[in-house]
């Protein structure tokens, strides 16, 4: 299995982050059972205050081949490019095998 994991900074300019925060949460988590071998994902987005991320997406594909098919599915590219990268703008990923 693969692990998918990304961290997110929220643009500071943004009029309601609580708003961006559940969208990208909804449209995110609404992606299992919608792309190939995405097999569980979870969008955290109330961290402690010690955090120094807004966000964080914590995923697990079945393997490489999997995720790289759910980095081009059109429906993640759609709440990626809809939900995601308008609002953030800071970006880290680390992804794993288990």
């Amino acid at each position: 299995m693969v692990r998918h994991v990304i961290l997110w900074k929220l643009k500071e300019d943004l009029p309601d982050p609580a708003a961006v925060k559940a969208s990208i949460k909804e449209g995110l988590e609404g992606l299992v059972g919608v792309v190939p071998g995405l097999l569980s994902l979870r969008v955290v987005t109330e961290g402690l205050p010690s955090s120094n991320a807004d966000l964080m997406l914590d995923s697990t594909l079945t393997d490489a081949a999997a995720l790289a098919g759910y980095a081009v599915h059109p429906a993640h590219v759609a709440v990626a490019d809809g939900r995601v990268r308008p609002f953030t703008a800071e970006r880290f990923c680390l992804d794993f095998e288990e």
